[in-house]
């Protein structure tokens, strides 16, 4: 009940008004059924705007952190959190992020849609960073179609670290739905994990119309943080480079699983 009341009645109503959000390819999200929504991720923005203007409910997984904190700020967090579609992912030990697999592998096969970020964390500079291979497996698990989104202006509405959003346009765009059943049964490959991330970082660079960067996003953050403390950092380039196709990624050391 609290998520549609957020949607419809507490805080939908005020996103629509100051962000004028639009959607585009309505089409390709299926009328029922288990569905990975995987998106670009570029501010915590995102996770308010893909649920307000799709007709289905979308789960996202979110960090544990969110449903923990003590005190009454603490107890407020965790019912906005739990009300808009949140559940709570421990991602502290290996045994940990199984359990987060298995919770999103069991909601669609219940027939949820899966609101996944690949490159695990917000860009920290607008640019598509490498997809984790967990997505992957998920899909592969769970036998659903993967639906590509673009985000569009959530980083300009919502900058990292600020604390009041800006009034700015919002633009979704769906892409068609990736089907990976012709992977059936190989979940746990690596290889064939990495290949579909791959494949699927691609749709949603052409998608987004973002560079790519074949790094990790929380790597990139790890080494602009060394660089701000003056220590020895090698950070991404501004450069053109492109994520490999599936096709590609059979012969690119780069992309091997992580």
């Amino acid at each position: 009940m609290l998520y549609y009341l957020m949607k419809w009645v507490f805080i939908g109503p005020l996103l629509r008004l100051f962000f004028r959000p639009e959607v585009e390819g309505l089409e390709h999200l299926p009328a029922e059924g288990g569905a990975i929504l995987a998106s670009n991720h570029l501010a915590v923005a995102d996770s308010f705007f893909l649920p307000l203007m799709l007709p289905r409910r979308v789960t996202f997984p979110a960090k544990l952190e969110y449903f923990t904190q003590p005190g009454l700020k603490g107890k407020f967090k965790k019912a906005f959190f739990t009300g808009v579609g949140q559940i709570p992912i421990d991602r502290s030990s290996g045994s940990a992020a199984q359990a987060a697999l298995d919770t999103g592998i069991r909601l669609l096969r219940e027939g949820h849609l899966l609101g996944i970020y690949p490159e695990g964390t917000r860009s920290p500079d607008g640019r598509l960073y490498k997809g984790k291979t967990g997505m992957a497996r998920i899909a592969l698990q769970a036998g659903v179609p993967v639906i590509p989104v673009a985000m569009f202006g959530t980083d300009k509405a919502n900058p990292i670290g600020s604390k009041m959003w800006k009034p700015t346009k919002i633009r979704i765009k769906l892409g068609a739905p990736m089907d990976f059943s012709r992977y059936e049964g190989l979940a746990g490959d690596r290889f064939i994990e990495r290949s579909i991330t791959d494949e699927i970082m691609y749709t949603l660079m052409e998608l987004s119309g973002q560079e790519y960067v074949d790094m990790y996003a929380a790597k990139a953050k790890e080494l602009a943080s060394a660089q701000e403390k003056g220590q020895p950092a090698d950070l991404p380039k501004q450069t053109q480079r492109q994520v490999p196709t599936a096709t590609e990624a059979d012969r690119v050391p780069q992309t091997e699983a992580g």
